[in-house]
């Protein structure tokens, strides 16, 4: 496993990496993390220490983000909650890794500029696979987001599927 770890506003020091690497080293009883590259941000704002792990894991990722007042204890709270989903998602992940094709799509955040022109601030891309609508609640649930854009494996189209304020889901295709 290969364990990248950034600062934003910090040093990373030898011993505040070596923590991270030791910490993430046991996922590797959950996961099998032999040729994972691991990204882990490190950022300090006024005194709030903000730690982000991003684990890509057979077409899906493992992401885990956690903010306190003390780097070390911001460290190990995300290791616990990446622990929990490791657990909750060991199955479902080894069942569901299957190759299809990568298509890249990319997101746009739009904010208004000053002459109220939308204006691209950010572009993000990401590799997509064919998967089952429930692959992509799954996959949803472990990003951490409230929608998530794939390609359907059943329909070979687009689809995006979010949550629901109720607790559910929904599923938005398109019509041509």
């Amino acid at each position: 496993m290969n364990i990248v770890v950034r600062g934003k506003n910090i040093q990373v020091t030898p011993a505040l990496k070596d923590h991270v690497e030791r910490r993430i080293g046991k996922l590797d009883r959950f996961l099998q993390l032999d040729d994972t590259q691991i990204q882990v941000a490190l950022s300090v704002e006024k005194d709030r220490h903000k730690v982000e792990v991003t684990i890509p894991l057979n077409g899906y990722i493992l992401r885990g983000e956690e903010e306190t007042g003390d780097m070390y204890a911001s460290i190990d709270m995300v290791i616990d909650k990446l622990e929990k989903q490791a657990t909750k998602y060991k199955t479902k992940i080894s069942r569901k890794n299957r190759n299809g094709s990568i298509k890249d799509l990319a997101v746009n955040d739009v904010t208004p500029g000053e002459d109220d022109a939308p204006k691209v601030v950010r572009t993000k891309r990401f590799a997509m696979k064919p998967m089952s609508v429930e692959e992509a609640i799954m996959q949803m649930n472990l990003v951490g987001h409230n929608f998530f854009v794939f390609t359907n494996a059943d329909t070979n189209q687009v689809n995006v599927v979010y949550k629901r304020k109720n607790h559910d889901y929904g599923l938005i295709e398109p019509e041509f």
